[in-house]
């Protein structure tokens, strides 16, 4: 019990916090989908302009995701050893190359999407729209990308109730500030129109920097004995030595992970932005309904990363086997509970996030992939955050290069074969687009199998012989 109560007090926060992610992004689309448009632009169009904007984002920030994984693993392992003060100059290092990293992002805002739109395929209307909702939300990047590093900071130290606050209150305020400054309020006598669309990146800016005066506040209050002793002295030399390289060498693998995240997530947006507006809306709602389940089963990841670093940096063997097995146990069962959940709550999730019903109708005719998906993924996530807690990041990167190879192949195969069926072009569209699910499919039993082959040599071995 006492093995499952860890995971659970680890775990449960991070869920909490996370059903709140999906909900923001299907607010946005929600905001988007409910707008009054008038003759200007369909639904489906703003709906387009909100997966678009959002999708140059993941561009950027999944490339800088190691802020958070490489963060977390190294500061679990410290807390194992016992060592504060390596704790503290790992999350010295990680902030202070968050902000570094902001004002690069701020710097080449504008390059970043005159080249973004030269590769990502949409309408004039929905790249119009995706490049006012960008120039607007990179203000938060400094914010956002040092809220990386705390959160990985955090749940290395055995602490994932305050990563969920400050996630709570970023959410929250991400919803209200949106619905506010997009659609406006009326109360008695007074009333605002908002400013439209605009709104549901300013809302987002707002946020940000919200959980960023949080996430400070839990630092000052909860760690300042573990900061105590650590001077300028000490910031200055977490950059040098045997600490920054092995840093460097991990994150350099976790940035090809990324890169490779980012090139199916884009693929997979993009290829359907490639059928029309009604697919891409159809395709990005999808993609919201498809990451539900990944954000509970990643509560449970998440402990593994935590619990997984603490005992390895403590070299307690038996002790990580076990962490093992239970993550295991609770990642199948939130698995096969969505597979329940998408198999006959589809449709009533799909009209919460928009009322047109041609996007709803297109949707409901891919949810039969939605039920398979839960079932391929939910221990790819789980050895994601035993891997990442073993801090053994070249298998992570190997395996998402196999698996965006996998993803790639299945989509072009499964293209290369409809062409040989004559089909008018909305059925072949249709059909493209269970294609690119499938290839989907494929690319989370790429993730689980090699890492599953992958454990004992790079965990159970390879983990325990490193300094």
């Amino acid at each position: 019990m006492g093995v499952n109560k860890n995971i659970l007090n680890l775990a449960v926060p991070s869920i909490l916090a996370n059903i709140t992610v999906p909900i923001v992004g299907m607010v946005d689309i929600a905001v988007a989908g409910h707008m009054d448009t008038g003759s200007v632009v369909s639904a489906a169009t703003l709906i387009g302009g909100v997966a678009i904007g959002t999708m140059l984002f993941d561009l950027m920030y999944w490339n800088f995701g190691f802020l958070r994984i490489g963060t977390g693993g190294l500061t679990a392992q410290a807390y194992g050893r016992g060592s504060m003060k390596e704790a503290a100059s790992v999350f010295s290092r990680a902030e202070g190359i968050a902000l570094a990293c902001a004002l690069f992002l701020i710097a080449v805002q504008w390059l970043f999407v005159r080249l973004a739109f030269l590769v990502v395929d949409c309408t004039p209307e929905v790249e119009k729209l995706a490049s006012d909702y960008f120039f607007i939300r990179i203000w938060a990047s400094p914010a956002t990308l040092s809220l990386m590093a705390f959160k990985g900071w955090f749940i290395g130290m055995q602490d994932s109730v305050s990563p969920m606050v400050t996630d709570l209150v970023v959410n929250a305020v991400n919803v209200v500030a949106s619905i506010i400054l997009a659609l406006g309020i009326t109360a008695g006598d007074f009333q605002w129109e908002g400013i439209g669309f605009a709104g549901v990146a300013a809302g987002t800016v707002i946020a940000q920097y919200c959980g960023l005066i949080c996430a400070v506040a839990f630092l000052l209050v909860k760690y300042r004995k573990v900061f105590a002793d650590f001077g300028f002295n000490d910031i200055v030399m977490s950059f040098k030595g045997t600490g920054m390289k092995r840093f460097f060498v991990m994150n350099t693998d976790l940035f090809v992970r990324s890169l490779c995240f980012i090139s199916i997530y884009i693929g997979f947006t993009t290829f359907s932005a490639h059928y029309g507006d009604l697919l891409l809306a159809s395709g990005t709602i999808l993609m919201k309904i498809m990451m539900l389940f990944s954000y509970f089963t990643d509560g449970f990841a998440y402990a593994g990363e935590a619990l997984a670093g603490r005992y390895i940096g403590a070299g307690d063997k038996a002790m990580l086997k076990r962490v093992v097995r239970y993550i295991f146990v609770w990642s199948m069962g939130i698995g096969v509970a969505f597979m329940f959940i998408y198999a006959f709550g589809g449709q009533p999730i799909m009209r919460v996030m928009t009322s047109d019903y041609e996007v709803v109708d297109m949707s409901l005719k891919y949810m039969p992939w939605m039920v398979l998906m839960p079932l391929a993924g939910c221990a790819a996530f789980a050895w994601d955050g035993i891997f990442i807690g073993a801090t053994a990041s070249r298998p992570i990167r190997d395996n998402m290069i196999l698996a965006a190879a996998g993803f790639f192949l299945t989509y072009f195969a499964g293209l290369a074969v409809l062409r040989a069926f004559s089909l008018d072009d909305a059925a072949s569209s249709i059909v493209s687009i269970h294609i690119l699910l499938a290839a989907y499919l494929v690319h989370l039993i790429i993730r689980t199998v090699f890492l599953s082959a992958r454990y004992r040599k790079d965990v159970l071995v390879g983990a325990f012989r490193q300094p």
